[in-house]
């Protein structure tokens, strides 16, 4: 499959959202440093609909064009500081989104639906190097394939936004192309203001249990190591035995996300050989939109989650029963409260600039199950699935990515160095066998 590039379109509000340049103030959620990485991903829609013979580019620019009336922070420059190196927003008149129109000569069904090829990926999504996607927080990519359906690339800098901000522009611009006059929910940015440092700031919950200080250190760095990424179709059969087996064994209830979190994090961990007196971490971010007090309003777009940690030794977690790692990602999510995330605001804003960081071997994860992918309909229906292509992520140069598939598969994408790839598959292969009794694999 080959893709051909065939114009780059600046798209600017269809009308001037203001007549002079400004500076928007982020959040301290939104300048974390593990969170200076573009988001990169895609959805994929076929061309189900009869009679559907609209151009999606013309579709797209134009939804996009009224969407940033409002979403306008899209179309601005990202800048340090120069006292304390934090991000701002700097909006320029007259500035826009730009949006790649590409084809490719052959149906989608001939690619698989899926997109599961990494060099098909990505071929279909802008990739902004660090100096461009600052200066270009959002790129849009629309392919169009010969059997009518398309993709829509983006790559979105995480200082904008967070995968539920993203979503909520998303939805907005769809509802536009759907043809609706204007959006259901009303964007809010005031990011300052609804998650700012107190004055003064306190640590009052904490927090440096869980965060570490290191000027040297940064968290994708990396080991120079050729990282791949791997997909696995996990049966919603296999993880009825598996939370079956951790119920039967600890007494307690687990959810999908606690129980084959854990078992992936034991995966990796044996994997990797981790020496047995290393600290590992899963890291995981939670949403807080409801949590803070009062709870941000229903069209916040910022970042609106905050990173949670559980640290153990790579010998309990290689060794012991997976219920207690389960249970350890349980009880983590009790920290989840208000004074949680004040803390948490507040130690960025008393020692940003000491290098915060979750730890050298953080293992990565996000659930992109509920993020609500699949109501950004552009005229179409909703996208026949998402594929994230991020490899940097909460701190992690090795995310892993819980996401919807085909009825009554859940599907998993995991990058690992190549060179314990195998090892890992052979570990993830035994969550298959216990649809056939054989719990000692575990």
């Amino acid at each position: 499959m080959q893709v051909h590039i065939q114009e780059t379109a600046v798209v600017r509000p269809v009308k001037p959202p203001f007549d002079q340049d400004h500076i928007l103030s982020l959040s301290h959620l939104d300048t974390d440093r593990n969170l200076l990485v573009t988001l990169r991903y895609i959805r994929v829609y076929s061309n189900n609909i009869p009679d559907q013979q609209a151009d999606p580019f013309h579709v797209i620019t134009t939804a996009l064009s009224a969407a940033l009336t409002r979403y306008y922070a899209f179309s601005g420059t990202l800048c340090r500081r120069h006292w304390d190196g934090r991000l701002e927003l700097h909006c320029h008149v007259g500035d826009g989104v730009p949006v790649v129109r590409a084809a490719v000569n052959c149906p989608l069904s001939l690619v698989n639906y899926y997109l599961d090829d990494a060099d098909v990926d990505e071929s279909l999504v802008p990739d902004p190097d660090e100096n461009e996607c600052l200066i270009r927080p959002m790129t849009l990519q629309v392919t169009s394939f010969s059997c009518g359906g398309f993709v829509l690339g983006a790559a979105i800098h995480h200082a904008i936004c967070d995968g539920l901000g993203a979503t909520l522009f998303f939805n907005a611009m769809a509802e536009l192309a759907r043809g609706s006059g204007q959006m259901t929910v009303d964007p809010v940015w005031d990011r300052a203001t609804l998650l700012g440092a107190r004055n003064p700031p306190r640590i009052e919950f904490p927090i440096q249990e869980f965060l570490s200080l290191d000027k040297e250190f940064s968290p994708y760095m990396g080991s120079g190591k050729r990282v791949i990424k791997e997909w696995f179709n996990v049966k919603e059969e296999w993880l009825d035995q598996l939370k079956g087996l951790l119920y039967k064994q600890s007494g307690s209830k687990f959810t999908t996300f606690e129980a084959l979190g854990a078992f992936i994090w034991r995966a990796r961990t044996k994997a990797c050989d981790v020496p047995e007196n290393e600290k590992v971490t899963f890291a995981y971010s939670i949403n807080i939109r409801k949590i803070t007090n009062p709870p941000l309003p229903a069209g916040y777009w910022g970042n609106g989650c905050v990173p949670m940690y559980v640290h153990l030794m790579a010998k309990e977690v290689a060794e012991q029963p997976i219920w207690k790692s389960a249970d350890s990602i349980r009880k983590s999510k009790r920290n989840a409260t208000n004074e949680y995330v004040s803390s948490f605001i507040d130690f960025q804003e008393l020692h940003y600039e000491e290098g915060i960081n979750g730890g050298r071997r953080v293992s990565g994860f996000t659930d992109w199950r509920h993020l609500g992918h699949s109501t950004v309909d552009f005229g179409w229906g909703g996208p026949v699935t998402v594929v994230p292509l991020s490899r940097r992520l909460l701190g992690s140069m090795e995310p892993c990515f819980f996401l919807p598939g085909k009825e009554g598969v859940l599907r998993v994408l995991v990058h690992l160095e190549e060179d314990v790839m195998l090892s890992f598959r052979n570990e993830m292969d035994k969550l298959g066998k216990l649809e056939n009794g054989l719990q000692s694999a575990i």
